[in-house]
């Protein structure tokens, strides 16, 4: 059905362009009049394009430049330019396929609401995250370039890099582990060999959450390099 509006509204008579403006998709204005809003066709195109991205969807399809001058056209077809992502302001193509030889960009902006992780109150810059902090709403997730948290264990004993306003939408940009292993601690250092483990005490070159590698001298001064983890324990692989 959508298809179908879509192919049907993209088709032109023999008028082609007119007023610099393509015809059914900006209705071409009289006499300086501002030009109409496009047809949901265009929109519909938008949304199909959208496919796999959760949530409720709104367009906004601009207008083409009134200026343009473009010769007949007796099929108009949209498509997405490459590497454009179609998130927040953004365009489409609109290219002749019939009739004429002509390629122009419209503007349009989408805006994606989905259930999303916001701050329930001001959270402060080092403070560790707790669920009294956050409160799950619907929220535009267009507003911003990074990815929205729709899951509170994702935030589990994390601790916030930013001021946080009240209401904003939480982002894992925002946070970070916390250290399993600060700078300056004392480690004990595990080797792991083929069927034994060896231990050893050391002090550490620098902080690291779990999982990530950090750098560790030895009690008689050599420097060697280990996986982090909770409990100030670096592990090795010998």
């Amino acid at each position: 059905m959508k298809s179908a509006l879509l192919n049907k509204s993209l088709r032109t008579s023999g008028a082609g362009v007119t007023a610099g403006l393509v015809w059914l998709l900006l209705l071409a204005p009289a006499h300086g009049q501002t030009a109409a809003a496009p047809p949901e066709a265009l929109k519909v195109y938008v949304e199909n394009a959208l496919a796999g991205v959760a949530g409720r969807i709104e367009v906004v399809v601009g207008q083409l430049d009134a200026r343009l001058q473009l010769a007949p056209c007796m099929r108009v077809e949209p498509y997405v330019p490459p590497g454009t992502r179609l998130w927040g302001k953004s365009r489409i193509g609109l290219r002749c396929a019939e009739g004429a030889a002509w390629n122009v960009y419209l503007p349009v902006e989408v805006r994606v609401f989905a259930p999303a992780l916001v701050a329930a109150r001001a959270i402060a810059y080092g403070q560790t995250i707790g669920p009294e902090d956050t409160r799950m709403e619907e929220a535009e997730l267009t507003r911003d370039a990074g990815g929205a948290l729709a899951d509170l264990p994702a935030l589990d004993g994390k601790t916030a890099v930013r001021m946080i306003a009240a209401g904003q939408v939480l982002r894992a940009e925002y946070f970070r582990s916390p250290p399993a292993v600060g700078a300056g601690d004392t480690v004990r250092l595990v080797y792991h060999g083929d069927g034994f483990a060896v231990s050893a005490s050391g002090r550490a070159l620098s902080s690291a959450a779990d999982g990530q590698p950090i750098r560790v001298q030895t009690d008689s001064g050599r420097v060697v390099q280990g996986v982090a983890r909770p409990g100030r324990l670096v592990e090795m692989r010998l």
